[in-house]
């Protein structure tokens, strides 16, 4: 779920046509703000992929939950599998028993809706108008809608899809930012690998298309201060810069990848097809400073783990798909990392650069990520790349158009 469209086929063709979803922001009017461009899901609502008998619970869904809702939906048609949340035909019961079936999702802070905070912040002013605190803890916190904590709580996402698809298994919510989604993949994997599960909802969604998150994402440098006017052309593909060391930044977008994570020996029973095999997952984690090569410790870690358990070294590695928002700081360390496990070798490997096509997305990037990956491996093809900027030398990541390829191995990184 993207800037593309629903379901995987939809970002698969963004990617390989080289083109970018992101344009100026029309959820809201983002004159004021400092980035005015975002990618946005035009057009959705989870309203139109639950069942009939859950469209009411969709009013307590903020965005991201939305967006986790549908994408959960196009995982499920995409495997091939049926669950309690597709449209029942001809009484087919559930591919797997619902407590063979669990649930570990990457979430981030949800961004509150404007509307429903202003309104009850009106309530806790003085009679000069200004805000005050103590009235807001006192009195003005009670005028917010008595469900709405159910919208914004990071737990949420995990709660509907669990209630949709009737996943009884283990069940568990990542909030790391943009390392959710493949911390909640690393977890499915070992959830099913000690006999938990036969199948695990995996990834994260978010949306950053909302005041509060984009300003968030200005006070922490991650986005290119860009003005365009409400009638003016904009072209995406002008502003995506990855591991350009003089990014101003990148864009926000907003959607999210769910992949279902499947024991083999469980695939084969039910005659499923493999679209790729998870071979191995590490994470790290680094210290602050203000050395990219210091901070790219805890990546470094991650990807060597990761590397060892699917019984891999540097030369066994086809492509890469790195995370590369545009951010200096974020692609620096990033960078780092894979030139301390690649060396000499990391220029004769492909990046498969895809955020400035999407928008940055946190929560939702490693879904994301790993369902470009696993896209790439099932079709034999790299898609296409687009840059507007610089890029050093050791790093595959130049415009080429939409390649085949043979690929064996893909790291997926963020």
């Amino acid at each position: 779920m993207t800037g593309f469209g629903y379901g995987a086929e939809a970002l698969w063709e963004g990617l390989c046509a080289g083109r970018s979803a992101v344009r100026r922001i029309e959820r809201f009017d983002p004159s004021g703000m400092p980035c005015q461009v975002g990618a946005e899901v035009v057009g959705f609502s989870a309203k139109d992929h639950v069942p009939k008998t859950y469209r009411k619970a969709v009013k307590v869904m903020a965005r991201d939950i939305e967006l986790a809702v549908g994408a959960a939906k196009a995982a499920v048609e995409y495997a091939g599998i049926y669950t309690k949340g597709l449209p029942s035909s001809n009484g087919q019961k559930a591919t797997y028993a619902p407590r063979r079936v669990g649930c570990q999702i990457g979430a981030e802070l949800i961004a509150a809706e404007i509307p429903e905070l202003t309104m009850a912040f009106a309530t806790a002013t003085n009679e000069d108008g200004s805000f005050d605190y103590g009235v807001w803890g006192e009195t003005g916190m009670n005028n917010l809608t008595p469900l709405w904590l159910l919208k914004y709580l990071p737990n949420m996402p995990s709660c509907h899809f669990t209630i949709i698809h009737e996943a009884c298994g283990p069940s568990n919510t990542i909030t790391c930012g943009e390392a959710s989604g493949l911390l909640s993949i690393g977890e499915s994997m070992r959830v099913i690998e000690r006999g938990d599960a036969d199948l695990c909802f995996s990834g994260g969604a978010e949306s950053k298309i909302n005041e509060m998150g984009l300003l968030r994402m200005d006070f922490a440098g991650r986005v290119a201060p860009i003005v365009v006017g409400k009638d003016e052309p904009f072209d995406g593909t002008s502003i995506a810069r990855p591991f350009d060391l003089d990014s101003p930044g990148g864009a926000v977008g907003e959607g999210g990848g769910i992949v279902l994570v499947e024991a083999r020996d469980a695939l084969r029973d039910r005659g499923g097809k493999v679209v790729a095999s998870l071979l191995g997952f590490g994470a790290g984690h680094s210290p602050r400073s203000a050395d990219a090569r210091v901070r790219a410790e805890g990546l470094v870690s991650a990807i060597e783990r990761a590397m060892n358990e699917a019984g891999a070294g540097p030369d066994d590695i086809d492509a890469i798909v790195p995370h590369g928002a545009g951010v200096r700081d974020v692609d620096a360390e990033e960078a780092e990392a894979l030139r301390a496990v690649f060396g000499s070798s990391l220029s004769k490997i492909p990046l498969v650069t895809w955020c400035g096509a999407v928008g940055e997305t946190m929560a939702g990037t490693g879904g994301i990520a790993t369902c470009v990956g696993a896209m790439c491996l099932e079709r034999q093809t790299l898609p296409a790349r687009f840059h507007a900027g610089t890029w050093p030398d050791d790093l595959d990541v130049g415009p080429v158009p939409t390649r085949s390829a043979t690929l064996r191995r893909l790291l997926v990184c963020t």
